[in-house]
């Protein structure tokens, strides 16, 4: 969507808020021994306390009120009674509606005790984000978000899921402009307009360079030798920058 009221921009911000402190909770409620149906109901009932509606549930239903990936699942996890271990990687996707807005947030973290590789890949992934949440302002290339992306990714050696990427949002969960590269994109021409809604969302990789789905019909797999992380935010278009609306204002 574009904004084009102050009802717009604060209906954003109001979903943006709520969805990124559900991301928080999760990612600080996460232990071994947790099954992710469990932590998905755990953000599902915080959603609804909120007032707020499951993004994938509401507009495709998702079985589940949120994405849970581990390990070789980059994206779109399929809650379950898998349980979580020590050295697992974890994302957490949390998008949800309210009042008509969505707003859309991922993060990845590692369950105690992770290698110095872990680390290094979680590093690099939150970086990219920020590097190519930078470039973003009206009148800039849609591909110079892949384009700071891949300039992380290559500077700590690690690849990216080039069949994943950001999107657009707001009125729905996924909107125009439909799927932003991860990656340089030299045939992209498009340009960000003032106003736009959109989420910037790197997957980096320890060596996979795509995703397949499983038999779920949902869940995003690299192969079982890979690790995959994921960041993102929701954020608005302004003249000289991007106005960042899924901020968390708790930490548990």
């Amino acid at each position: 969507m574009i904004i084009k009221s102050e009802a717009d921009l604060e209906g954003i911000k109001k979903i943006g808020k709520i969805v990124a402190n559900c991301l928080q909770y999760m990612l600080k409620t996460a232990e071994p021994g947790m099954t992710t149906k469990e932590l998905d109901d755990l953000g599902g009932a915080f959603l609804e306390k909120h007032g707020a509606r499951s993004g994938p549930k509401l507009v495709y239903n998702f079985p589940g009120f949120n994405c849970i990936s581990l390990n070789h699942e980059a994206a779109h996890g399929v809650p379950s009674d898998k349980k979580i271990k020590k050295g697992d990687m974890l994302n957490v996707d949390v998008s949800a509606e309210l009042n008509g807005y969505y707003a859309d947030n991922g993060g990845s973290t590692v369950i105690p005790p992770g290698t110095k590789k872990d680390f290094q890949l979680l590093e690099a992934t939150h970086k990219a984000l920020y590097n190519a949440i930078s470039g973003v302002k009206a009148g800039a290339p849609i591909n110079g978000i892949g384009l700071r992306i891949q300039e992380i990714a290559d500077q700590y050696g690690f690849s990216i899921i080039e069949n994943l990427g950001s999107h657009g949002v707001g009125r729905s969960l996924h909107e125009e402009p439909e799927f932003i590269a991860g990656f340089y994109d030299k045939k992209d021409k498009r340009i960000l307009k003032e106003g736009h809604v959109i989420t910037i969302e790197p997957f980096l990789s320890t060596g996979a360079w795509g995703v397949d789905e499983e038999k779920d019909g949902w869940t995003l797999v690299t192969g079982p030798e890979h690790r995959t992380a994921q960041f993102e935010h929701t954020m608005v278009v302004l003249k000289d920058r991007a106005l960042i609306v899924t901020v968390p204002d708790i930490i548990l």
